[in-house]
């Protein structure tokens, strides 16, 4: 971590004065497994505060979230527990690539964020942002940025003034190899300057 943060530091200005200002960003964490990708999917485009409510209400509902206690349960009774009907699918067919030994996450220990990319992205439901905060949060591969992320985005615009997507790939390759912590940078910023704190669940 703090050859990543001195890297970092010293090629970037903007994340300097972070460092100055923040101190080391906080660092999530989150075990590796079905219930984390659940739980991702359940985050996309909504509020991390709705999700972790969806979640309490599956999880009390099920008992036991596993694969499958999602693909037995009935879609009526899933959507009643607060889950979009788009959702109910993506988590079908996730336990359903548990269940026919489809996805093997035991082995993505031993391979690449690009070999675990090509896996995860056959899912449906599964699409690059769950699978960069996947990698970042769950394997902490150091070199993942989550363009994807609404958060990432507009405060990488605030602080480098820029609007265009061609430049904030072109600010975010000269984070290279550390784009994660660059990222962690990036939220905790963004946090920060709204007062929140991260919500763990």
């Amino acid at each position: 971590m703090e050859e990543s943060i001195q890297y970092l530091i010293s090629v970037d200005k903007v994340l300097n004065q972070l460092y100055k200002k923040y101190g080391v960003p906080y660092i999530p964490s989150r075990p590796q497994g079905f219930v984390t990708l659940c739980k991702l999917i359940l985050e996309q485009q909504v509020s991390l505060s709705s999700a972790k409510a969806c979640f309490l209400k599956l999880e009390s509902f099920l008992v036991e979230i596993t694969p499958s206690t999602i693909f037995e349960a009935n879609e009526e009774d899933l959507k009643a527990n607060g889950i979009s009907r788009q959702k109910v699918v993506y988590l079908k067919e996730l336990s359903k690539a548990f269940l026919n030994k489809q996805l093997n996450l035991d082995s993505f220990e031993l391979k690449s964020a690009d070999e675990i990319r090509k896996e995860l992205i056959k899912i449906k439901g599964i699409g690059n942002w769950t699978i960069d905060v996947y990698l970042m949060f769950s394997l902490q591969k150091q070199d993942i940025i989550p363009l994807g992320d609404i958060a990432i985005i507009n405060t990488i615009k605030e602080l480098y003034n820029c609007c265009s997507s061609d430049d904030i790939l072109i600010i975010s390759q000269k984070w290279k190899p550390y784009r994660t912590m660059a990222s962690y940078f990036l939220w905790h910023y963004y946090l920060e300057k709204r007062n929140r704190k991260p919500l763990v669940y």
